[in-house]
């Protein structure tokens, strides 16, 4: 299948970070004429809601200046890396438009990282400054472990080394951003375990927001729920970026719980979403779902794991006038690479959609070898959305592409109508209700504990987060627990890295001839062992 062309504006091929590919022919320039051209239109409307503060485009506008020129007075300019880690909250936005505005990169870190992945991309991306919410201030490494973090703003109190982040009395004027520049370095987890900083350039979020736009035939006056963290390439391009873009309103959801989601989509007519699927799970098992008004939402994106059959055939049920999307994507394509025409997730469950009409996918075998239609090979995508690398990681970079083309580490194919499958994974990842766990970050930090001679981990199936992750232990002290071994890897990783289950194995992890872990067999015997939750 292919996209009505009339639906799309016009295409041409251009050269960019020294590869060729299709982009959209009128499209702003940047970041900032982006959202300048929102405004002209917009300037009354709506823009963003969160809790009991609202903000019409203008005033977001205002405020982003306001800040900008705070952070110029401080001493920051075009190129600085500015952190942000604050929750769903107006201040994340505040920073990220003032970033835009200052023509500095953005770097948005999850609140639910700890203190040393913290400090590891602050020091990696040189950060100058970070916003920060105060009662994040414990995470934030002291002055002599990040010495070239020279500017601390706190957001709702005080913390420690920290000014306020407050706006300047008079605006700043948005600086004009060559396209190809970064704006926005989101750290992505490495099969290594070691986080790679990708680099979503303006030219990537512009052609990510406008596929969004076109493919979801979005338009003024919706109004999408961020119910995803906004550091997330999700909610940051998928929701954030892609309502600034047309006029629309984003609805801010500090932390998700299932009916804190469907009482805030009642309440401001949600039309539009993009959430993992455990979200519409959790969603549906309230028992007042019925209750709630749910008519003006059109349009349920999906994303990040498969959708049960069963989840679909309850949506389709309980709220006839949703049409739902499967959508497939990553950091490094800034999201999206394919998503489901509107109307056609019924007939074609097993898929993740249609390419997206600036991208191209190829399917390759092992030795770099285009395979045929209905062939099984890993997924290459290139086009205007797929970043040009990581950031000072020229190795990882030149590991992960090739030809113009990101090495996805996924297996699918694609169908005789040019709907993508995804099939498999050659990565050694868990995906945790969308969150990606990487098995060799979490083993490494399992091998720190003096008790731990070998470890493993693997997923487990979960019907609402879709995997759960499970590790196998081989101990040197039989008096370790479970408990021991999570109040360990809490030290070091995100909540929702830490392993659910625990099984301790009497005898060495099994290997082939060459040392290499067999995973399958553990996966075999994962209910046989003892388990411990």
């Amino acid at each position: 299948m292919n996209w009505p062309p009339e639906r799309f504006p016009r295409m041409r091929r251009e050269a960019h970070f020294g590869r060729v590919f299709n982009c959209f022919a009128a499209r702003p320039a940047q970041l900032n004429a982006l959202v300048a051209q929102t405004l002209s239109l917009h300037a009354n409307d709506e823009a963003l809601v969160c809790a009991d503060r609202r903000f019409t485009y203008a005033e977001l506008d205002g405020l982003a200046a306001r800040h900008a020129a705070a952070l110029a007075r401080d001493g920051l300019r075009a190129g600085d890396r500015i952190a942000i880690l604050c929750a769903n909250e107006p201040e994340f936005v505040f920073a990220l438009l003032a970033a835009f505005r200052l023509g500095a990169i953005a770097v948005p870190i999850n609140v639910r990282e700890q203190g040393p992945g913290i400090a590891f991309m602050l020091n990696q991306c040189g950060a100058r400054a970070i916003v920060f919410d105060a009662d994040m201030a414990q995470k934030i490494p002291a002055p002599q472990d990040a010495p070239r973090l020279a500017l601390r703003y706190a957001v709702g109190a005080e913390a420690p080394y920290a000014r306020p982040f407050a706006p300047a009395a008079f605006p700043m004027t948005a600086a004009a951003a060559p396209e190809e520049e970064t704006a926005v370095i989101i750290y992505t987890s490495g099969t290594t375990g070691q986080p790679k900083g990708a680099m979503l350039t303006h030219l990537n979020l512009v052609h990510s927001v406008m596929h969004f736009e076109y493919c979801m035939q979005l338009g003024t006056g919706e109004r999408s729920l961020l119910a995803v963290p906004a550091s997330h390439v999700t909610g940051l391009v998928a929701v954030i970026l892609t309502m600034f873009r047309v006029g629309g309103c984003v609805l801010m959801l500090r932390e998700f719980k299932a009916r804190a989601f469907l009482e805030l989509a009642s309440s401001e007519r949600m039309t539009h979403t993009l959430v993992v699927p455990a979200i519409y799970n959790l969603c549906l098992r309230e028992p007042d779902f019925g209750r709630y008004d749910l008519r003006h939402w059109r349009i349920g994106g999906f994303g990040g794991a498969p959708m049960p059959e069963g989840t679909i055939r309850a949506l389709a049920q309980r709220l006839p006038n949703l049409a739902l999307a499967n959508t497939y994507g990553a950091t490094e394509t800034t999201s999206p690479t394919s998503t489901i025409p509107l109307g056609e997730q019924a007939a074609h469950l097993e898929s993740v959609g249609v390419i997206v009409p600036c991208a191209e996918v190829r399917v390759m075998d092992d030795d770099g070898r285009e395979v045929a239609h209905g062939e099984t090979g890993e997924i290459w995508i290139a086009g205007p959305m797929v970043v040009p690398g990581y950031w000072d990681d020229g190795a990882a970079t030149e590991r992960e592409f090739c030809g113009g083309y990101w090495k996805s580490g996924d297996l699918g194919s694609i169908d005789a109508h040019g709907y993508l499958l995804i099939l498999d994974r050659k990565k050694d990842l868990i995906n945790r209700g969308g969150y990606k766990v990487f098995c060799a970050e979490v083993e490494s930090v399992l091998s720190l504990h003096p008790a731990v001679a070998e470890s493993a981990l693997i997923a487990r199936p979960d019907p609402v987060l879709g995997e759960k992750s499970h590790a196998f232990v081989l101990r040197s002290d039989p008096a370790c627990t479970a408990d021991d071994l999570r109040a360990h890897c809490a030290l070091h990783l995100a909540d929702y890295k830490l392993p659910d289950f625990f099984t301790f194995v009497e005898h060495p992890l099994p290997r082939n001839a060459n040392g290499k872990l067999l995973k399958r067999q553990l996966r075999n015997r994962g209910t046989e062992e003892r388990i411990s939750e």
